[in-house]
């Protein structure tokens, strides 16, 4: 299996490979799990067999636990630190008790907390790209966005992020320091950030552009065909997506993906995830197991004519997906 290319991330010299690792499903949250029960030996080991084909972002957070996944990273990362690019995020507010709020904190003096608390977890003293995770709506993007340059200043951080938000707010961010990346969920199933402007205002600043979710949460592998095939545990059984009338509706647009993906002679899996690459970006597919990461990997490899990612787009057009991308809590 050939190594994944690395591309330029943003415009500040920041260099990953063309995709990722999303880390996330690999521990759980209190009350349960991401996606159904994860196995640390088969985590750690997909870790380390993601480093071996070439991929090089590592992608975390702060909630993820909160703390578990970071502190899974840092013993996963131990003596090897320096193959890894780490990105891991803040902005869910997280008591000193380690509980979480469910609110929104991106004040200056959580900024700083928040720091020192995922450089202790992860064990290191520097984080490649630090994410605003989500914005917090009581304090401007200029206070946040400033506190955390003063980091880079610091050399604790090396690159800048943003996770779901607005045209507007990145490009007011950006004014005040330039941002390396924007994280946003990207796939056939949500294209959403192609008529929002947000695609359009990254390529437009020079801003690298990353997709979470690439395989729409797992749901265009294939694999899932009735609601039932989740976990008890799984989370994805709380999502509107998956629930009901709107799985089935859903399950529609996956039937078709399966028709091309037949005709290419590979998983839905890969050609959707081709498709994502495709498009420009990197992508951070999460997985907790060595067998679906070497299949994402060697989804880098699979060329695309006008004609297949036409039809492709054609498939799932923006809008056709059915229900709420979150439940309301």
């Amino acid at each position: 299996m050939d190594s994944l290319k690395k591309v330029a991330l943003g415009s500040q010299g920041l260099e990953v490979a063309v995709e990722g690792l999303g880390c996330m499903g690999m521990t759980g949250f209190p009350g349960g799990s991401v996606y159904g029960a994860a196995d640390e030996a088969e985590s750690l080991a997909t870790i380390h067999r993601a480093l071996e084909l070439g991929v090089t972002m590592l992608d975390t957070a702060d909630i993820y636990g909160p703390y578990l996944n970071e502190r899974l990273l840092a013993r996963a990362l131990a003596g090897r630190r320096s193959e890894a690019v780490i990105a891991t995020k803040f902005g869910f507010e997280i008591t000193d008790a380690g509980a979480l709020t469910m609110g929104f904190n991106g004040r200056p003096a959580y900024v700083r907390k928040s720091i020192e608390r995922s450089l202790r977890n992860l064990g290191t003293d520097y984080i490649d790209l630090y994410y605003l995770h989500r914005l917090d709506p009581a304090t401007p993007i200029e206070d946040t966005v400033g506190a955390m340059s003063r980091l880079v200043e610091e050399g604790k951080v090396r690159y800048l992020g943003l996770s779901e938000v607005p045209a507007d707010t990145i490009r007011r961010a950006h004014a005040v320091h330039p941002i390396t990346a924007l994280e946003t969920e990207y796939s056939l199933f949500d294209r959403g950030v192609e008529d929002s402007g947000v695609l359009a205002a990254v390529q437009q600043l020079g801003i690298g552009f990353v997709g979470y979710s690439p395989l729409g949460r797992g749901f265009l592998s294939g694999e899932i065909k009735s609601p039932d095939d989740f976990e008890a545990t799984d989370s994805r059984r709380m999502f509107p997506r998956y629930q009901g009338e709107n799985f089935y509706q859903n399950l529609a647009l996956v039937n078709q993906l399966e028709t091309l993906a037949a005709a290419k002679g590979v998983r839905p899996a890969q050609l959707a995830l081709a498709w994502v690459l495709a498009q420009g970006v990197v992508a951070i597919p999460g997985t907790k197991r060595r067998k679906y990461l070497e299949d994402n990997v060697a989804a880098a490899a699979i060329r695309l004519s006008a004609a297949e990612l036409a039809a492709l787009g054609a498939s799932m057009p923006v809008g056709s997906v059915v229900g709420a991308a979150y439940p309301t809590f």
